[in-house]
């Protein structure tokens, strides 16, 4: 019998900018918590969730908040409570996030150890949905600063969390000093009594839901995760490509559109890479996977509903290029690996605000994730290496290398060599495409610079300091206003000032980016009418604003 067809967001009653906005998210299909929550809530019902962390439950209480909120009246008509401030900034971003082909919705963050200031000119101003935590909540409320007179929606996100941190009974005086007809959205891992407690008090005849979330183990599969900025995933996902021994990888992204852009990049890094998502037909989805099994490609990069089913033996690495919307998700996303009793390899990428989505995905499965650096400059060095001299090795023993031997006896007697310099002539010729030694690009850190250690007796960089290496002649060094944060890559930059000064590449130095700057070396006597230009050209959206040092 044919399954049923999926349900999707749409199916759910939520507006069209809603459905829009969750699409642009890459979110493909609701979770069983929203599935089971945004109908009532659409309906004005109170609901206590029963629902662990990396559900998705922040997409089922924010969307039917703001399907119900009215734009046009400048007030506070959502309020959140969260236990922490760095729960409370997330859930501030997805209101964000899902509002965005809403009008003028304004949506801010108030907690505790951030100045009074930076929350009361947006709350003078209005704002129609207030995440906070309840101390500072509370806080504003008794400066007669924060107005609750016309919310109509209340939710008390990771309740048993604020009961075990000692905010409970702020919690309840609150619920007290907002109107009698709001709505209550009550979600907590668990139901202790102190929160049942609450729900009797301040809940009208609740809906009920609870999704279990099974304990699930993975044990055929390594899992390590990157902590790694967006702008940075691109050349974090090269390095890894290059560094780890893989078969065959899939590679997970939450859009559509990020399947081809990920794909396409990767193509041009020589990589045999294709893009599957949800607009393919099945017959050229077919013709994909048919590929990666029989060893036709090297790389799929695709979203979720699009990897259903996906059974490939050759997959030895799973990357969460994107972290995914739930931790059931991620199961099902690493299951792809570790079949046929090998040990698979499963790699997921965070940034720093996503950190409660591991922990929760580490309860899930029971299985420490393990930190991995994002390689450097040294180990890519030591890879291209190691690399090179397997080839060598491999060269030896398998080919017929009479007629080159020869050649290399000549050589040694007309150019009057030792053979070790010759060889090493060869060497640096054979590696010319793809240096063993990394540029000066290829070193930089990929990873949030927060995070990174300068390693013993070793200094790291200073943000400003420029490039130590000598100025060829004739060259002059300039600082660009355009870094990696942005989105730029050297070879980027070189093809832009290629173009626009109409330069020959070879003409253009060493390029060296740092976070939000670089530095390039170009030809003097450069004309002041181009300089002109070039300050003005843009990458990626920054000005190049070229300055000479």
């Amino acid at each position: 019998m044919p399954s049923d067809p999926p349900i999707r967001f749409a199916d759910l009653g939520l507006p069209t900018p809603l459905v829009r906005a969750v699409d642009d998210a890459g979110y493909e299909e609701p979770s069983p918590i929203q599935r089971a929550s945004i109908p009532p809530l659409l309906e004005g019902r109170d609901i206590v969730g029963q629902a662990q962390t990396g559900t998705g439950k922040t997409a089922a209480f924010v969307l039917p908040a703001l399907a119900r909120l009215d734009a046009a009246n400048a007030s506070v008509q959502v309020l959140i409570l969260t236990p922490t401030r760095e729960l409370a900034i997330q859930v501030a971003d997805a209101v964000e996030t899902y509002a965005r082909h809403l009008r003028d919705v304004r949506v801010l963050a108030i907690y505790g150890g951030q100045a009074y200031g930076p929350q009361l000119r947006p709350l003078r101003r209005g704002v129609h949905v207030v995440a906070g935590t309840p101390g500072r909540v509370l806080d504003h409320l008794d400066r007669g600063t924060l107005d609750l007179s016309n919310v109509s929606t209340v939710v008390l996100d990771e309740a048993d969390e604020m009961l075990k941190m000692g905010f409970i009974d702020d919690v309840g005086r609150i619920l007290e000093r907002t109107p009698p007809s709001r709505q209550v959205a009550l979600f907590s891992a668990t139901l202790p009594a102190p929160i049942r407690a609450i729900a009797q008090r301040h809940l009208s005849k609740p809906v009920e839901v609870k999704i279990e979330a099974p304990t699930l183990t993975v044990d055929s599969v390594r899992q390590r995760y990157c902590e790694v900025p967006a702008k940075a995933k691109p050349l974090a996902l090269e390095r890894i490509a290059e560094i780890e021994p893989f078969d065959a990888m899939l590679v997970f992204v939450r859009t559509r559109e990020a399947t081809a852009e990920v794909a396409d990049r990767l193509e041009r890094k020589g990589y045999r890479a294709a893009a599957l998502n949800g607009d393919m037909n099945q017959a050229f989805r077919e013709r994909t996977v048919n590929r990666l099994r029989d060893g036709g490609l090297d790389i799929v990069v695709a979203t979720d509903v699009a990897a259903r089913g996906l059974d490939v033996e050759r997959i030895t690495h799973v990357v969460n290029y994107d972290a995914p919307n739930d931790t059931e998700a991620y199961v099902h996303r690493i299951g792809r690996t570790g079949r046929a009793g090998r040990v698979g390899e499963a790699i997921l990428f965070i940034r720093r605000n996503e950190r409660r989505m591991l922990h929760a995905i580490e309860r899930l499965t029971r299985q420490t994730i393990e930190p991995m650096p994002v390689p450097d400059g040294d180990a890519l060095a030591r890879h291209r290496v190691a690399r090179f001299k397997a080839r060598i090795a491999d060269t030896m023993q398998s080919k017929n290398l009479r007629f080159f031997t020869d050649l290399l006896n000549e050589c040694e007697a007309e150019l009057r060599a030792k053979p070790i310099r010759i060889a090493a002539a060869i060497a640096y010729l054979a590696q010319e495409e793809r240096p063993l030694v990394p540029t000066p690009d290829e070193r930089e850190p990929v990873g949030d610079p927060r995070s990174q250690r300068a390693a013993p007796g070793r200094e790291m960089p200073t943000r400003e300091k420029a490039p130590r290496e000598k100025v060829a002649p004739g060259m002059v060094r300039y600082r660009i206003a355009v870094g990696t944060r942005h989105g730029a890559t050297p070879r980027e930059v070189s093809r832009t000032i290629a173009e626009e000064a109409e330069l020959e590449a070879r003409f253009i130095g060493p390029i060296r980016l740092r976070d939000d700057h670089g530095f390039i070396d170009l030809p003097e006597g450069m004309p002041k009418p181009l300089f002109r230009h070039l300050k003005r050209v843009e990458i990626e959206g920054q000005a190049l604003r070229l300055t000479r040092l």
